[in-house]
C-alpha cells in the first residue's frame, strides 16, 4: 500500500473505530431504555426512515458522483471552487425543499415502510418521524462537505464527525434513563416528554455532525458563498451520472422495504425488525471500519488514474493495480473479522437481546448476515471503481439483478420458513443475492478493464481463508473453556461477561491468524498492517 494511502487509511480507520465504538454503546443504551420489541420495534422503523429517504434522493448519488467529478473540475481555473459552491447551493434548496415536503408527509411514508405496525404503534412511529425526518438535510450536507475534503485529500473530518454525533444521542439517551428509567413499555405508557428528548437527541448529534465539517473548509482552501449561477461547470453531465445512480437507489430501497415488510409482518412470533437492524449494525462495524477507509483513501486515487484512462491514451494497469491492492488489503482484515464475528455471534447477540432466546436468534441472523461479508466488501470496491469510470449504468443493471434475487428468495422465505426463523432466511436471502451481485459485477469490471489481477486476487483469498481456519478452531475452544452457549455461561449471562468474551477471543483468533499469514509471508499483511507499524517505529 502505498505510504499515502496508508496514511489515509489509518486515519481514516482510527476515526471510524471510535465513532463504530460509541455506535455500539449507542445501541446498547437504546436497547436498555427502550426495549427491542414494541418500543425498540416502532423507534428502529422512524429511526431508520431518513437514512432511507436520504439514500433514495442522493445519498449514494452524492458519494458515486462527487469525488470524480470533484477532481475533473480541479482543471478549472479556480480549482473547481465555483463547482463546489455550486453543489452546496443545489443541495441546500433541493434536499431542503424535499427534506420540509417529506417531513410533512410523515405518515405517508411511515405507512410505506411499515403498514403492518398496530395503529397505536403507527401512531407513535409517525411521532418519531417528526423529529427524525429532518435528519435528511444534514446526512446530505455532511456528504457533499466530506466529500469535497476528502477530494482535496483532506479525510480525517468526515471520519470523526460521527463521533460528536454519537456522543450527543449518548447524552440524550443517559438523560432519558436518568428521568424515565428503561425497558420495554406499552404504546399508551408512552409521553411525548419522552419522544422530544429520545428523537430530538438523535437528530442534533445529525446536525453537529455536518456542522463540524464547515469548520475545516478554510483549511483546504476553500470559502462558500451561495451560488445559483447553475451552468458551465459541468452539473448536466453529473445529473446524466447521477440518474442511473438514483435509480440503482431506488432498487435498493425497495429491496430494503420489502424486507422490513416481511420481517415485520412475523416480529410478533420471531425476531423484531430492531434486532434485525442490530444484526446488520454488526455486520457493517467491520466493513465500515476496514472496508470503507481503505477504499476510500484508494478512491480518490482511481478516480485520478480513472481520468487517465480517458485523456491520457487508456492508462489502465494503474487502474488495475488500485482495484487489486485495494481488494486484497481488504480482504486480509475482513476475512479475520467474519471469522470472529461467526465464532461470537451468540455473545454479541446477548449484548442487544433481552433474553437468551432472543440473544440465540440473533446470533442465527448474525452469521446468516456475515457470510456474505467478504463478497460484499469486495462488491463495494468494484462498485467504486466502476464510479471513477464515470459508470452508474452498469451498476445500475448488476443491482437490478441483486434485487431481483433477493425479493424472490425473501418470498421463498416468508411462505416456507416458520416465524421463528424468517429473519435469519432474509439475512441468508440477502448474503446469497450479495454474493451473486459481486460475481457479476467482477465479470463486467474485469471486461471493462480487460483483466482484474484476478489470478493473485483469489490466490491471496485462499490463503487468508487458510489462516481464518485454525483461527475459528482456537476461538471455538476458548469459547468452549469460558462457559460455551448456554443460558447461565459467562459469555452470555451479563453483558459485561460478554464483551469480555469477544475481546479474549478476537485477540487468541487474531494472533494465530497473523502468525499463520506471517508463516506464509503474505504480502498483503505487511500493507495492511504498515501505519500501525510506521506508528510504532515512531
Amino acid at each position: 500500500m502505498a505510504d499515502g494511502i496508508g496514511r489515509a487509511s489509518a486515519l481514516l480507520a482510527s476515526g471510524t473505530l471510535v465513532s463504530r465504538l460509541l455506535g455500539f454503546v449507542k445501541a446498547i443504551l437504546v436497547a436498555q431504555a427502550i426495549g427491542v420489541l414494541v418500543i425498540g420495534d416502532t423507534f428502529a422503523i422512524a429511526n431508520q426512515l431518513p437514512n432511507t429517504i436520504y439514500v433514495i434522493i442522493g445519498g449514494g448519488v452524492l458519494s458515486a458522483v462527487l469525488v470524480p467529478q470533484i477532481v475533473r473540475a480541479g482543471i478549472h481555473a479556480d480549482g473547481g471552487n465555483a463547482y463546489i459552491n455550486k453543489l452546496v447551493t443545489i443541495t441546500l434548496v433541493f434536499i431542503g425543499g424535499a427534506t420540509a415536503l417529506i417531513t410533512l408527509l410523515a405518515p405517508v411514508f411511515v405507512f410505506i415502510v411499515a403498514a403492518t405496525l398496530s395503529p397505536d404503534q403507527f401512531a407513535l412511529a409517525t411521532a418519531f418521524a417528526y423529529w427524525c425526518l429532518p435528519q435528511i438535510l444534514f446526512y446530505a450536507l455532511y456528504t457533499v462537505l466530506g466529500e469535497v475534503l476528502n477530494a482535496r485529500k483532506m479525510f480525517g473530518p468526515f471520519t470523526w464527525a460521527p463521533v460528536l454525533n454519537n456522543v450527543i444521542a449518548i447524552a440524550g439517551l443517559i438523560a432519558f434513563i436518568t428521568l424515565y428509567g428503561s425497558g420495554d413499555l406499552a404504546v399508551s405508557e408512552w409521553t411525548d416528554g419522552r419522544t422530544v428528548l429520545l428523537a430530538g437527541s438523535a437528530t442534533l448529534g445529525v446536525v453537529v455532525q455536518a456542522a463540524f465539517l464547515m469548520l475545516f473548509w478554510r483549511r483546504a482552501g476553500l470559502r462558500f458563498r451561495p451560488d445559483f449561477q447553475w451552468r458551465g461547470v459541468g452539473l448536466r453531465a453529473t445529473g446524466r451520472i447521477a440518474s442511473w445512480t438514483f435509480g440503482m437507489l431506488l432498487l435498493t430501497t425497495g429491496a430494503g422495504i420489502v424486507e422490513t415488510q416481511i420481517v415485520a409482518s412475523v416480529s410478533d412470533q420471531g425476531p423484531s425488525v430492531a434486532i434485525l437492524n442490530y444484526a446488520w449494525l454488526i455486520f457493517m462495524l467491520p466493513h465500515s471500519i476496514i472496508t470503507v477507509s481503505i477504499a476510500t483513501a484508494y478512491f480518490t486515487r482511481m478516480s485520478e488514474h480513472a481520468q487517465g484512462t480517458r485523456d491520457r491514451g487508456r492508462d489502465i494497469q494503474r487502474l488495475q493495480a488500485d482495484i487489486s491492492g485495494a481488494i486484497r488489503v481488504v480482504s486480509v482484515l475482513i476475512v479475520l473479522a467474519a471469522a470472529v464475528i461467526m465464532v461470537v455471534a451468540v455473545p454479541f447477540g446477548s449484548v442487544f437481546a433481552e433474553t437468551f432466546e432472543q440473544a440465540q436468534a440473533m446470533g442465527g441472523i448474525i452469521i446468516a448476515f456475515v457470510i456474505g461479508l467478504v463478497p460484499f466488501c469486495i462488491l463495494f470496491v468494484l462498485q467504486r471503481a466502476f464510479y471513477a469510470l464515470g459508470d452508474t449504468k452498469t451498476p445500475f443493471f448488476f443491482t437490478l439483478f441483486q434485487t431481483l434475487l433477493f425479493v424472490l428468495l425473501a418470498l421463498i422465505v416468508l411462505l416456507v420458513l416458520p416465524p421463528h426463523l424468517v429473519g435469519a432466511g432474509v439475512a441468508l436471502a440477502i448474503t446469497i443475492a450479495c454474493i451473486a451481485q459481486t460475481v457479476v459485477a467482477a465479470l463486467l469490471l474485469r471486461r471493462r478493464l480487460g483483466g482484474l489481477d484476478g489470478r493473485r486476487i483469489v490466490l491471496s483469498l485462499v490463503r487468508f481463508i487458510a489462516a481464518a481456519v485454525p483461527a475459528a478452531v482456537v476461538g471455538v475452544v476458548v469459547l468452549l473453556l469460558l462457559g460455551g452457549v448456554s443460558e447461565e455461561g459467562f459469555p452470555t449471562a451479563t453483558i459485561p461477561g460478554a464483551i469480555v468474551t469477544m475481546g479474549v477471543i478476537g485477540a487468541a483468533m487474531a494472533a494465530v491468524y497473523l502468525a499463520v499469514l506471517a508463516l506464509l509471508r503474505t504480502p498483503e499483511l505487511k500493507a495492511a498492517l504498515a501505519p500501525v507499524l510506521a506508528r510504532f517505529g515512531r
